[in-house]
């Protein structure tokens, strides 16, 4: 990983050198780096194995474009507190990871869409981290090994009755829908979540569900017919199977988080416990278990700060000053 991040500073160097367009550089297993000027020519041009490195700035892709190799996507981050001098990554579009992409990932990017896996065949162990997005699709109940993890997710998560791991994400059905916020999981875990609002959280789950915080109105109930809930130490305002956290807080919701905001999946929203409640914090909820990147910064550098001289000095060479910073 040193070694591409290094690699990837030199192509964020030449990033800077253009004026006219943000350029994606895509570096390949061997190390060697292109640059390309759109998402759908760098996913066409990566080899298998490439990570595709995004800065700020917004992206688009139709639907026709479909990933079919492995491929690791890293954005710059979503939040509005980014000093990242180009700002966020924004992708106008879905992602759809096909048959021959198992293995891939994509993390720290801002999607108006949703990710869609295996809708044409099996597509394993792909990685969904750090994102603000529509949702995760899941079209093939013989994929395993998805894993949806600190996202911020404001539609549903619909599993297509596979094996998934959920972790330490922020979902809830649509800012104004009551519907389930997970559906259709044939295996897996479910884990630290902020599952929000909602008259009930799951329909045709079977999972081990634990540690999560559960706003819905009935709680941990969930509808369909062939759905399993193994569960235990869930946070609720009813009790949610073995060694529940039941809390009757005087105001609701607002009086356990600094910032309930209305069950709002939204970077303003602050799902950090009050200090009433702060006992719990390591318990349930997304800072529990693996934790929750209040950043989420994906684990590359970024360019703070730069300046590009409109012009070449006497001598023909174009001054450029960069300062780049790590996320933590």
């Amino acid at each position: 990983m040193k070694k591409k991040i290094i690699t990837l500073l030199v192509a964020l160097m030449a990033t800077a050198a253009s004026v006219h367009a943000q350029q994606i550089s895509v570096v390949a297993p061997n190390g060697a780096t292109t640059l390309y000027r759109t998402l759908p020519d760098a996913i066409k041009g990566a080899t298998a194995g490439s990570v595709v490195y995004l800065p700020g700035g917004g992206f688009s892709i139709p639907d026709s474009v479909k990933i079919t190799k492995k491929l690791t996507i890293i954005g710059i981050g979503h939040k509005a507190k980014n000093d990242n001098v180009d700002g966020n990554t924004i992708i106008n579009g879905n992602l759809w990871f096909n048959e021959g992409s198992s293995g891939s990932a994509v993390m720290g990017c801002y999607l108006t869409g949703r990710v869609i896996i295996g809708e044409n065949g099996i597509v394993d162990n792909v990685l969904v981290k750090l994102c603000f997005l529509n949702g995760v699709d899941v079209r093939n109940s013989n994929c395993v090994g998805t894993v949806v993890n600190q996202n911020y997710v404001v539609d549903q998560l619909r599993m297509g009755k596979s094996d998934v791991i959920i972790k330490n994400n922020i979902v809830r059905f649509t800012n104004t829908g009551y519907g389930p916020c997970i559906v259709d999981v044939g295996s897996g875990v479910i884990q630290h979540n902020m599952l929000l609002y909602g008259s009930y959280s799951f329909y045709n789950v079977n999972a081990t569900v634990t540690n999560n915080v559960i706003t819905a109105w009935e709680s941990l109930t969930y509808r369909g017919s062939s759905g399993t809930i193994i569960s235990s130490g869930n946070m609720g305002t009813k009790a949610l199977g073995e060694d529940a956290i039941v809390i009757q807080p005087e105001k609701g919701w607002d009086d356990v988080f600094v910032n309930y905001n209305g069950g709002a999946v939204s970077t303003a929203s602050n799902f950090h416990f009050k200090d009433e409640y702060k006992e719990y914090e390591n318990q349930v909820g997304i800072y529990a278990g693996d934790g929750f990147s209040d950043g989420a910064l994906p684990p590359v550098p970024y360019i703070v700060a730069k300046k590009i001289d409109d012009k070449t000095d006497a001598a023909g060479k174009l001054n450029i000053k960069v300062r780049v910073k790590a996320s933590e």
